[in-house]
């Protein structure tokens, strides 16, 4: 399927566009290409964009002072990523956006979409479903964070997002899941 399709497809699942409204709609996003390894974000850049993951697989992350890394998301098809204090704030970033496969991906400016939601009622509709969706998701991985051990973190994320094994490799598991390469070791064998 072809990145139009993919995106079509998306917002279809939440709201309605008719065939003119979204040829508008897909008129404010830009193509493009990544090889895996490539930055999208890195950490002090000005945001301006959000990006809707077509193929590949994307990672949000931060590094630490102790050079320690945490995941913060996995992006897959159909998946948002972005520095978003920075985009919606207009600071500079504190996060990191890379490829950990070759990625194509549609980018949306900022003032685009808020321009779309002022103009199309249902785009604003999916624009606040989406972040809604994405604050709960963010919710639910805080309060498993809080109250489950390794073990538990590691069995919800195989069972929530088994196609992840395949993808990522296992010392970026870990760093999402908090743990060391050598704990994921154990979990994944034990």
């Amino acid at each position: 399927m072809e990145a139009k399709e993919i995106l079509k497809a998306h917002i279809a699942k939440i709201t309605l566009l008719t065939d003119e409204q979204f040829d508008y709609f897909f008129s404010h996003f830009k193509k493009l290409s990544f090889k895996k390894g490539q930055v999208i974000i890195a950490e002090g850049d000005m945001v301006d964009c959000e990006y809707f993951v077509v193929s590949g697989c994307l990672k949000s992350f931060f590094i630490n002072d102790e050079l320690k890394m945490f995941i913060l998301q996995f992006a897959m098809p159909t998946w948002w990523a972005s520095d978003y204090n920075a985009l919606y704030n207009h600071t500079k970033a504190t996060i990191n956006v890379d490829c950990i496969t070759d990625s194509e991906v549609l980018c949306i400016t900022n003032d685009d979409r808020e321009k779309l939601c002022n103009e199309l009622h249902n785009a604003e509709h999916f624009f606040r479903w989406r972040t809604n969706k994405g604050y709960i998701a963010t919710q639910k991985r805080l309060l498993s964070l809080m109250n489950n051990d390794a073990k538990h973190r590691y069995e919800e994320l195989l069972k929530l997002y088994p196609e992840l094994y395949n993808i990522v490799p296992k010392n970026l598991i870990a760093a999402y899941l908090g743990v060391s390469r050598e704990t994921l070791s154990r979990l994944y064998h034990g």
